[in-house]
């Protein structure tokens, strides 16, 4: 017998379909209320900085052409005044881009905790088969991507709108036909933006996926890189790399040239309603505009426009935003796998045992586990045993309660023989106080040996830590470091053995002190000596622990005081190694697929 297969894992959440629901950039605003101050002033600010270039653009061009008709050189108030504008702009300009990227990257900030919380929340269940490069790209380049919308897009508008209407009366008071030609090219810009918003998300769709890809493509090539050297896969992964990134390039390439169209049909806008408006001040310029003012009024309908090209410029991008913005909220929202208990109660002090009722589990409409009764007395010591997909992994993680059955209950039970408590009426931390999973994919934390020893309890002291390193054996993998339990151990304990990395999870559990441990295949990865020598650790550290052991090896199974087997997500037979062993049952067929022809012994 194996461990189980990861495809006994649930199905994996799909990533997002990033951009299909048009509301989703409007469910990003609420993350700005509590910093509304600094919104505010933001807005503020990118409305000075705008009103102050449409007014400076437009005095300056009816002081030259003031000069120009009038033949009456500029006073030295008007220069004073301008100069005063070309700093308040350069004031103003600098003002609302601290501001704007202050807020900004503060939301971008508590949106990754909001990631992170998540994943955390919705883990296993929803992580299970995403791959690490794809949950990174949505933690930190579709985040990033949102910047824009934050730190421009949403004071950006704001502005522009109230230039836009301000110099839009203007216009109106110097002469209402101005607006024939300014207006239907302002709705013509933004018509032409909105109308190519489908299209624009979905590049901008097929953009972040590439990009996902090539991100997960890329964690797995470094990942496994010794593996890739040892087999000579190296080539066909370089390759593989290559036409995710020929894949991402495509995408952008595609991208770029329907921006640039986009781009040129804006400029094309914007200098047709300049011709509309500079004819119609040449046809006023008898006296219905005064000589000055004929070439100031182009000047204002360009410097009002130019928001307006802005505006859509940003509303263009809400394509490739969108994308992100979908990704993000998903991964921030994800559903709670395990919901936290609505009024939850104390544990009581002391041992605890272990019951399972009519407990039920499936992933999607798989049934994996069918009505398991199971009950193990506080103390007593349990071997779970199946062949692969039996749902052995999937009852370990419902009594860590990673989800909740579908039916039926896992509860606790105190020793002085009080009410059973479902976990799921626990609080999350108590629960994992009490109850600890050591998996056999035990990925260790980039830090050094002692910190990834002392993740779950901190608060350790030297005499407990080095008293449970020296009982699992760790304080030999310290030893053969350089800076022994200060020494870094890689990437995910890359620098270790997989025995090494089993040890020091096995330690690391048992330094929490938990009332009930389950170890998932936990000592896959070490020889019959070293499962030996972690049983003889866990015995001497039991203290009236209860332990639920996943096991494949006959010598593991057989120092269980108790055994359960299940097939088809059932416990189809119970009892001691000596009752069932050899007797022709299911631990007889299930040994029997792991050692062909062993019968008896162990």
């Amino acid at each position: 017998m194996t461990a189980e297969p990861r495809a006994a894992a649930p199905p994996a959440a799909a990533p997002p379909a990033a951009g299909r629901g048009r509301g989703t950039l409007r469910r990003l605003l609420p993350a700005v209320l509590p910093h509304r101050r600094t919104a505010a002033h933001t807005a503020a600010a990118c409305l000075v900085d705008q009103a102050a270039l449409v007014l400076l653009v437009t005095w300056l061009a009816h002081t030259v052409g003031r000069a120009v008709t009038e033949r009456t050189a500029p006073g030295a108030g008007t220069l004073a005044c301008l100069a005063g504008l070309v700093l308040l702009r350069s004031a103003a300009t600098w003002r609302q881009m601290d501001l704007s990227h202050d807020l900004a990257y503060r939301i971008l900030a508590e949106l990754r905790v909001r990631v992170y919380d998540g994943t955390a929340r919705s883990a296993p269940a929803r992580i299970a088969g995403r791959r690490s490069g794809d949950l990174a790209a949505t933690a930190m380049s579709d985040i990033e991507a949102l910047e824009f919308f934050y730190a421009h897009a949403v004071a950006q508008l704001l502005a522009s709108a109230a230039v836009f209407a301000a110099g839009s009366a203007v216009l109106a008071w110097l002469e209402p036909w101005l607006l024939a030609a300014v207006l239907p090219a302002a709705g013509a810009l933004v018509l032409h933006t909105l109308l190519g918003t489908r299209a624009r998300t979905a590049r901008g769709d097929r953009t972040r996926a590439a990009a996902a890809a090539l991100s997960a493509d890329t964690v797995d090539t470094v990942d496994g890189i010794r593996e890739l050297l040892a087999y000579g896969a190296l080539p066909g992964r370089r390759a593989r790399l290559a036409d995710r990134g020929a894949a991402l390039a495509a995408a952008q390439r595609d991208e770029a040239r329907h921006d640039g169209v986009f781009a040129a049909a804006q400029d094309v806008l914007v200098a047709l309603a300049l011709v509309g408006v500079v004819g119609c001040a040449a046809h006023l310029g008898d006296g219905s505009l005064g000589g000055a003012w004929t070439p100031a009024v182009p000047a204002l309908a360009l410097a009002v426009l130019a928001p307006v090209a802005s505006c859509a410029d940003a509303l263009r991008q809400a394509g490739t935003l969108r994308a992100s913005a979908a990704r993000v909220l998903a991964a921030a929202g994800a559903p709670c796998s395990a919901p936290p208990a609505a009024d939850p109660v104390p544990l009581p002090a002391g041992p605890l045992g272990l019951r399972l009722r009519d407990v039920h589990f499936d992933y999607g409409g798989r049934p994996v586990l069918r009505g398991v009764d199971l009950t193990v007395p506080p103390g007593r010591t349990l071997a779970l045993v199946g062949a692969s997909g039996a749902g052995k992994t999937s009852l370990a993680h419902l009594v860590a309660r990673f989800w909740d059955p579908s039916r039926g209950t896992v509860e606790l039970l105190p020793a002085d023989g009080g009410d059973a408590v479902d976990v799921r009426r626990v609080a999350d931390g108590e629960l994992r106080r009490a109850v600890a999973l050591v998996g056999q994919d035990n990925a260790l934390l980039h830090g050094t040996l002692r910190d990834n020893l002392l993740l779950a309890a901190p608060e350790a002291d030297e005499a407990l830590l080095d008293r449970v390193v020296r009982r699992c054996g760790v304080d030999r993998t310290a030893a053969a470091l350089p800076e022994g339990l200060d020494s870094p151990v890689g990437e995910r304990g890359a620098t270790l053995s997989g025995g090494q990395r089993a040890r020091i999870a096995l330690a690391r559990a048992l330094l929490t002190g938990p009332r009930v441990l389950v170890l998932d295949e936990a000592t896959a990865h070490v020889d019959a000596a070293g499962d030996a020598e972690l049983a003889e650790a866990l015995a001497g550290t039991d203290e009236g622990r209860t332990t639920v052991v996943v096991a494949h090896r006959p010598a593991t199974i057989r120092r269980a005081g108790h055994i359960a087997v299940l097939e088809g997500g059932r416990v189809v037979e119970q009892g001691t190694w000596d009752e069932l062993r050899g007797s022709g049952g299911a631990l007889d067929r299930v040994l029997g697929a792991v050692v062909p022809g062993a019968r008896t012994g162990g």
